[in-house]
């Protein structure tokens, strides 16, 4: 998102996530800078032209049909016996004009401003996101009707996309599922036109026909929301169970049956007592979100240690990072990407400054926390160690 407007403000902030989120589509206006795209033309032209990107991260689509590879490019070897399939524009063009749509899977993976709205939203919503783009020139459909088995947040960012949309004929689907929904009957329940800066909130399972109908070309990035469902809790208690002998031992396949009766019931209860923690929830979401890595990266040339520059800025790169107090010990504790660092408690206000998401210098978080600047650089390294932190702006 632009830099005026966080998720949580675009979206509605609790009012969505206890009354929209995972239950009913939402359309939110564009109001003045929101409008602000975070992909332009010329910046897709860039990644296509020096990235060699392979199907299926890059794509075409029509009717529901992915697009023959050698219709828009043709493979190229290099000296050393490396192939890849090297775009031919006038092909991609004619393709697209013939009524393909273009996809670019993860392009939060290689665009900066798209990654950091990916890693806003990942804090607002409270879960893992993936960014793709889809551009389109003609009124035909790139995909058919379909649903997401996941929810999705859309960004129009030039020209018009008009969306069709039917509730979900199965609660809840999943890509894993012992069933598939049936194909919706009857007139869509929606029917809309989005704008530049328009957003639209899509929850998973909800059916949907989209097509560039509007006499213009349309490009559109789709922040996809990774599922947390049930299964993923029960997969997540299940091994934190190994705590717990009768998880570990072997099932008594060969046992009399009071002896498989017996292991039985304490297995139940071994299950039951950990689901009538009325915390777990919370602890499954705050381990989910501590543990997982992020969106690392290098912090070159600094691959020992932060010298004590002022002038060197940083990032936190895990999302879902949590600092809790310890006021006994006196210390802070920052959770990330799977580690924990105990600090000082006068860390805090530099610590604080990170879990926004923002980019600071070394002395701007030495300054926040009354740190001399070797002190801060040092606390820095432990995360640029730990993998929780880059430097996004080496010293000159």
């Amino acid at each position: 998102m632009p830099e005026t407007a966080s998720w949580a403000v675009r979206l509605g902030g609790d009012q969505f996530l206890t009354r929209a989120l995972h239950r009913s589509h939402a359309v939110i206006p564009a109001e003045g800078a929101d409008a602000a795209p975070l992909l332009s033309w010329d910046d897709l032209n860039t990644i296509l032209a020096t990235h060699r990107i392979e199907p299926p991260r890059l794509r075409l689509s029509q009717d529901g049909q992915t697009v023959a590879v050698s219709r828009y490019s043709t493979p190229i070897t290099n000296r050393r016996g490396v192939t890849w399939n090297r775009l031919y524009p006038a092909q991609l063009h004619a393709r697209l004009a013939e009524g393909a749509s273009l996809v670019v899977d993860a392009i939060d993976e290689i665009h900066p401003p798209i990654r950091s709205a990916a890693e806003d939203l990942e804090r607002f919503v409270g879960t893992t996101v993936q960014t793709n783009a889809y551009a389109s020139w003609t009124e035909q459909e790139g995909f058919g009707r379909h649903w997401d088995d996941h929810d999705v947040v859309v960004v129009q960012q030039y020209g018009a996309k008009r969306w069709r949309l039917w509730e979900p004929t199965r609660q809840a689907p999943t890509f894993r599922d012992v069933d598939s929904p049936e194909e919706p009957e009857g007139e869509p329940v929606a029917d809309f036109v989005l704008h530049p800066g328009d957003v639209l909130y899509l929850p998973r399972g909800w059916w949907h026909s989209v097509t560039a109908d509007q006499g213009t070309e349309s490009l559109h990035l789709t922040f996809g929301l990774v599922a947390q469902t049930g299964a993923a809790l029960v997969g997540w208690l299940v091994d934190e169970l190994h705590e717990s002998t009768v998880l570990r031992v072997d099932v008594p396949r060969h046992a009399a049956a009071e002896a498989k009766a017996a292991y039985q019931n304490e297995l139940r209860t071994a299950v039951l007592t950990a689901l009538s923690d009325p915390n777990l929830i919370d602890r499954w979401a705050r381990s989910t979100g501590t543990t997982h890595f992020g969106r690392p990266a290098p912090s070159l040339p600094y691959v020992d240690s932060l010298p004590a520059d002022k002038e060197i800025a940083v990032r936190l790169t895990a999302p879902r990072a949590e600092l809790t107090s310890n006021p006994g010990a006196g210390t802070v504790t920052l959770s990330a990407a799977g580690t924990a660092w105990d600090f000082a408690e006068r860390a805090a206000p530099a610590l604080r400054i990170l879990l926004t998401g923002d980019t600071a210098s070394i002395g701007e978080l030495a300054d926040a926390a009354g740190l001399e600047v070797k002190d801060a650089a040092g606390i820095l390294t432990a995360l640029v160690q730990g993998q929780a932190l880059a430097v996004v702006k080496a010293s000159r």
